[in-house]
């Protein structure tokens, strides 16, 4: 395998303790021990998601459309795939694996799809298994309706549970108007489904009428991160706001988090979208920050790898192309570290199975991160 072996230096990033509350977004440029950086899967346009299989070999999804098995330095296409709609921010999305995959060989795959009766194209959630480098036993788990003809905000991130249920997401489909407050549409939403795709009878919205069941919180804007935090067992979740008001929430049942009614954005071209950053019965991020970020990927670290980092999150940023590492306390962040400055649109964070962080970085590939004493 060709390696590249680069080191850099990272910066520091002070905040208000308070939850939610940034009064100090200025970056200070204090240096800190070296890290080491190793391109271990080059060559990659967009590397949206990725997993681990059981023998250390990498499933990657390429938004693009294509689903590569890396093994042994090698890329190999993976066939079988469904009809992707590629468009815009669209097209294969996330990968996960089911919790028993070496007993039950499950893989799930999120993906914008154009099945419908609609023209245009919604997120959808597949089930299957790889074979001989083919993808067999495939099902839909889950579409969602209807179609629409725009091209953004489709999520979408799949994570699962210490019970087993699977969570996805899906962008409010830039129909901030309709779908996040409405229930009863789909988009804007984290889902949860048991592995087979039926819907538990305890979601939250499973016996109202008309209300998409398998609607698990509500007021949503665009989920690009979706995490399980083993240290409590929370699903947490981060997602894109507008021109600022990026969020961390941890997702509870049946909760409304408040896009658009509240939100500390704006609209793109400077006006005001609401007057109101809290209302009640909506729910407060954990974080938010001003500006925005466009956070992708998450994920925290468990082991002891990196010397006093264990329960510290990290979550990349496409727009100012650095990776962003996040101390907690009492589910308040409470500082807050700028990792790889310029390394490029960090669009996926993994803890691997060997305790290193690894990251996908748009145009280049997957990096494997080590400290440095």
């Amino acid at each position: 395998m060709k390696k590249y072996i680069l080191t850099l230096h990272f910066f520091v990033v002070l905040l208000g303790t308070s939850c939610g509350q940034n009064t100090d977004n200025t970056i200070s440029t204090t240096e800190k021990p070296i890290l080491s950086k190793e391109l271990v899967v080059p060559d990659l346009r967009n590397p949206w998601g990725f997993v681990f299989l059981p023998d250390n070999s990498l499933l990657i999804t390429e938004k693009e459309g294509k689903l590569i098995l890396y093994k042994d330095g090698s890329k190999r296409i993976i066939k079988g795939l469904p009809d992707i709609k590629v468009a815009g921010q669209g097209g294969l999305l996330d990968v996960a694996l089911d919790p028993q995959y070496s007993s039950n060989g499950y893989i799930y795959l999120t993906y914008v799809s154009a099945d419908g009766k609609e023209k245009g194209s919604n997120t959808a959630l597949l089930r299957c298994k790889l074979f001989n480098e083919e993808l067999i036993d495939k099902k839909v788990l889950y579409k969602a309706s209807p179609n629409s003809t725009t091209s953004h905000h489709f999520g979408s991130r799949i994570v699962f549970d210490k019970e087993g249920y699977l969570y996805f997401s899906i962008g409010d489909r830039g129909n901030r108007d309709e779908n996040p407050q409405d229930i009863t549409r789909d988009g804007g939403k984290i889902y949860r489904l048991n592995k087979d795709g039926s819907i538990p009878t305890d979601n939250p919205f499973y016996t109202e009428t008309n209300a998409k069941k398998a609607v698990f919180s509500y007021g949503h804007r665009n989920p690009q991160g979706l995490v399980l935090n083993p240290f409590n067992g929370e699903i947490w979740e981060h997602e894109h706001g507008p021109r600022g008001g990026d969020e961390i929430n941890t997702i509870k049942k049946g909760k409304n988090y408040g896009w658009p009614s509240i939100t500390y954005g704006i609209n793109y071209s400077g006006t005001k979208i609401t007057d109101k950053t809290k209302m009640q019965g909506m729910e407060q991020p954990i974080h938010y920050w001003v500006p925005s970020i466009a956070p992708s990927g998450m994920a925290f670290i468990t082991t002891n790898k990196y010397p006093n980092w264990k329960g510290n999150l990290l979550v990349g940023s496409l727009a100012f192309q650095y990776l962003e590492r996040l101390v907690l306390k009492d589910n308040k962040v409470i500082y807050r570290e700028k990792l790889l400055d310029g390394i490029g649109r960090v669009r996926s964070v993994k803890e691997g199975p060997d305790g290193y962080v690894y990251i996908g970085v748009e145009g280049k590939g997957i990096y494997k991160l080590t400290p440095k004493s």
